[in-house]
């Protein structure tokens, strides 16, 4: 009976190793082919996100707005962080 249950235990150690390898191998190639989708993917073009020039005489409540319009472009991934900061210091400072 110990001979039995020594072969039953390498068995299982085995199965238990070459699971663990399999799936170890499985995440470095979906990860491989992910990055090679990403490098393949076509740049996506990225939509002008200038707010219209203001008036002269622009009162706080516009500003606020055209503030929150950006806020919402950049939540939707429209605006990258250095860009909302652009056009932010840009509203600012009309």
């Amino acid at each position: 009976m110990p001979g039995l249950l020594r072969g039953v235990a390498r068995t299982a150690v085995v199965a238990g190793t070459a699971t663990a390898v399999s799936n170890r191998v499985s995440r470095r190639q979906q990860g491989r082919w992910a990055q090679q989708d990403y490098q393949q993917a076509p740049p996506q073009p990225v939509a002008s996100a200038e707010p219209p020039p203001a008036p002269p005489t622009v009162d706080m409540s516009s500003k606020i707005d055209q503030l929150k319009q950006l806020g919402e472009l950049k939540a939707q991934g429209v605006l990258t962080e250095a860009e909302f900061e652009d056009q932010k210091r840009r509203l600012l400072d009309s």
